[in-house]
């Protein structure tokens, strides 16, 4: 063969020559007839990864098709680029997203968010006239005196305006004279029939009945009233008697307390209650009046002889 046929035939062998990756593969039927055929048998095998695309050429998988649904395309705010019908409805329409408005979009509660609770109104506030009534129906029910502040957190309205309400509906009254009035005892308010009708109260209180205190039980309260806190020891020696059944009394009748103990002896100590205010009439214990007007003339010689 002369060297312009060999040339020639490489040529055509080259140009008829088609890379391995562009031949076609055989049937995946014979292939594996053929193998079968020509292999003894063998264990299996646990399956490979896929091969490079080099070596396994052009025959690659497709990818699938992802499909989102419209709630998370939503959530998302539309920008993930998807395939279907969804996606490119959106798509055609550039926009959207800054079209739609508050009312198309559907409420979601929002994980982790915490509910916040609206502030309670405030209670409405009441007029003068409403608010001297209000007092005064509280005030005929109350059986003990009571406070401003009380009076306002149940009316839900400020201290400083029930203060200055119940001075104005004390002074009313007393204008008014009328059979009763309004004044400060124990520290709170309370309504009282007037001195004047004393006689016609206690006429219809007591009908003949007595729950006066005995002299001895005035003394001793009297000086638990103007020496308090004071032991019992200390009032025997001021009244000059044993006075420690008179002690048990008052305190039964709740106008005397134990208060402690003294430092030095370990002695119980005595003083007033809220009670004996109340019937007194009395809004602190220096309310009393001064014993000075009321003692003798020879008091100091008195003294002297009883030590």
């Amino acid at each position: 063969m002369s060297d312009e046929e060999r040339r020639d035939s490489l040529a055509d062998q080259a140009a008829a020559w088609v890379p391995p990756w562009d031949r076609p593969r055989p049937p995946a039927a014979d292939t594996a007839a053929a193998s079968t055929a020509s292999e003894p048998d063998e264990p299996d095998e646990p399956s490979k990864p896929d091969e490079p695309d080099e070596e396994r050429g052009t025959d690659r998988l497709a990818p699938l098709p992802v499909t989102v649904p419209p709630s998370t395309l939503e959530d998302l705010g539309s920008k993930v680029p998807l395939q279907g019908p969804e996606s490119s409805k959106i798509s055609a329409e550039p926009g959207a997203e800054k079209s739609r408005g508050a009312a198309d979009v559907p409420s979601r509660p929002v994980a982790g968010r915490r509910r916040v609770m609206a502030a309670p109104e405030p209670a409405p506030e009441l007029s003068d006239t409403e608010l001297r009534g209000a007092l005064e129906a509280i005030l005929l029910v109350v059986d003990e005196p009571v406070s401003e502040l009380v009076l306002a957190q149940i009316l839900e309205q400020p201290a400083e305006r029930v203060g200055p309400m119940l001075d104005e509906i004390a002074a009313g009254y007393t204008a008014a004279g009328h059979g009763f009035e309004l004044r400060r005892a124990a520290g709170g308010w309370r309504l009282y029939t007037r001195p004047e009708y004393a006689t016609y109260v206690e006429r219809f209180v007591l009908d003949g009945q007595s729950v006066r205190l005995t002299q001895a039980a005035l003394e001793t309260l009297a000086v638990v009233a103007y020496k308090q806190p004071v032991t019992r020891s200390r009032i025997s020696a001021i009244r000059g008697v044993n006075c420690d059944g008179v002690i048990r009394t008052l305190v039964t009748r709740g106008l005397v307390e134990e208060c402690g103990t003294e430092q030095d002896s370990g002695a119980f100590l005595y003083r007033t209650t809220t009670l004996f205010l109340e019937k007194l009439g009395l809004n602190t214990v220096d309310e009393l009046p001064p014993l000075a007007p009321f003692l003798p003339d020879d008091v100091e010689e008195l003294a002297d002889a009883t030590r």
